[in-house]
């Protein structure tokens, strides 16, 4: 495979992933794709993402620092793409108001064939939401951004408060380093659990977060900042198989429930039902793929109780039931 000759490819060809670069692009972000997926990595150690990047006319851009880059593709590339990643630019957010894309802009989404994948990092999202691909979906960006974001495009549902936002096709992230979520996601949703946790590792980053950028939003702290519910949430992960309530949770922190729900909430951006029932899906996931567990127990042993609440939960986070996300990520079940 050389050039731009993708769409002629082979099955067995990696996953094409396209970095567009912009004017003022932030270098943090447009790191970000070709760190995570390229250390993404089949059974026999072969490359599971090609990641490429171009600029609009393949002139090199500025960034947001002291420095330009130079790339070796122009806008033609994003015809070969399977995915097409929108990295933050400094000029993008509140420079961004008439809410329109440039024409050249237009243009190169032209290219862009139907069905591929698009994702935004910070306020990449911007452009999504120009070319009309966020209109009735639920999206994120920066949360500093949020609010103009949200008057510019008011057919996008926003949601400030979530590090990710995955919509199919369309996948959004808050600001700067949730780009390393997003792409995490998308790893784990491409290639399981176990690829995903294996480039975290790799990279030396977290294989997931918890909560959401809420957690980062500044606000005004209480007097007594020695409180945490870390204790109650490593409690909580050694006891997913069981039954666990609000008030048990509040106990193991050593707080009233109303106190608890509160400051857990600003420490991890989501209420706690919220929170477990996300580490629940996350254990039930890594045992669909890494075991032969019967779907009863996977349930039992995550604290789901029944294979039909589980089923309900995945199908809610994933979209999928028990059985099929197992035959994606593991085979044909045996029993």
């Amino acid at each position: 495979m050389t050039g731009d000759s993708k769409p002629n490819s082979t099955p067995n060809d990696p996953h094409r992933v396209v970095v567009l670069a912009l004017d003022g692009v932030i270098p943090f972000e447009l790191g970000i794709p070709a760190r995570i997926f390229g250390r993404a990595f089949d059974a026999l150690g072969r490359p599971l993402y090609d990641i490429r990047t171009c600029t609009i006319d393949g002139k090199p851009v500025r960034t947001d620092a002291d420095f330009s880059i130079s790339v070796e593709h122009g806008s033609e590339l994003l015809a070969t793409a399977d995915t097409v990643v929108l990295p933050a630019s400094h000029e993008l957010g509140p420079a961004f108001e008439d809410g329109h894309l440039s024409p050249e802009l237009a243009a190169a989404f032209e290219l862009i064939r139907p069905g591929t994948r698009m994702v935004s990092i910070c306020t990449g999202s911007y452009i999504l939401a120009a070319a009309g691909l966020l209109d009735g979906l639920r999206a994120t960006t920066h949360w500093r951004n949020s609010d103009h974001f949200q008057r510019v495009y008011p057919k996008v549902k926003v949601d400030p408060d979530v590090l990710f936002v995955d919509e199919g096709n369309i996948l959004t992230s808050a600001g700067v380093a949730a780009g390393v979520d997003l792409c995490l996601h998308i790893v784990r949703r491409d290639h399981g659990t176990d690829v995903a946790n294996t480039v975290a590792r790799r990279c030396v980053v977290p294989p997931w977060r918890d909560g959401g950028q809420a957690q980062y939003i500044h606000r005004p702290l209480a007097a007594k900042t020695s409180e945490s519910t870390a204790t109650a949430r490593m409690w909580a992960l050694e006891n997913l198989h069981d039954p666990i309530t609000l008030s048990e949770l509040a106990t193991q922190a050593n707080m009233s429930v109303r106190t608890f729900s509160r400051r857990f909430r600003d420490e991890v951006g989501t209420t706690p039902s919220r929170w477990l029932t996300n580490r629940r899906v996350d254990r039930a996931r890594e045992l669909l793929e890494s075991s032969d567990l019967s779907i009863d127990i996977v349930a039992a042993r995550t604290g789901f109780g029944t294979a039909t609440s589980m089923r309900q939960h995945l199908h809610e986070a994933l979209g999928v039931s028990p059985s099929t996300y197992r035959r994606t990520f593991q085979g044909p079940v045996t029993s």
